[in-house]
């Protein structure tokens, strides 16, 4: 009877799982995700008025801020005025520097798709807007 070196006839191949690589991998995508999250959080504040309040919204000199309207078909206005989306940066900073004041009032109708209407707000606020207040009534 010949003897086999390094295995045993009985009990065959016996295969083994090494996690090393897993834990590794694991450990690896923690610290990334540790590390991503706290830059991906954006924050913003958002003041709702009160149900019967009717003040109005006015800057130091007695003039009403800039409005921004967006309608449904994707059409910006400035105070009524028709603007380009890749001219509201522009038109924005512009106003703004003119008045001295950062207050934008920002209307968008009921059928605006909730990911337009913040795309625009964003842009105001790369424009210089500090304070956005969202129109909670029809703009006459």
């Amino acid at each position: 009877m010949g003897m086999s070196v390094g295995s045993n006839p009985k009990r065959g191949a016996r295969p083994e799982l090494n996690v090393t690589p897993l834990v590794d991998v694991v450990l690896v995508l923690l610290i990334i995700f540790m590390v991503v999250t706290p830059l991906a959080v954006k924050q913003f504040w958002l003041h709702v008025p009160q149900k019967n309040e009717t003040k109005e919204v006015r800057t130091d000199d007695g003039d009403p801020p800039a409005v921004l309207s967006l309608s449904r078909d994707g059409t910006l206005r400035i105070n009524r005025e028709p603007v380009a989306r890749d001219e509201l940066d522009q038109k924005l900073k512009r106003i703004f520097a003119a008045s001295g004041d950062t207050v934008l009032i920002f209307d968008a109708g009921d059928d605006v798709p909730y990911g337009d209407a913040v795309a625009v707000m964003d842009l105001a606020r790369s424009a210089g807007a500090l304070t956005i207040a969202v129109s909670s009534r029809e703009l006459r």
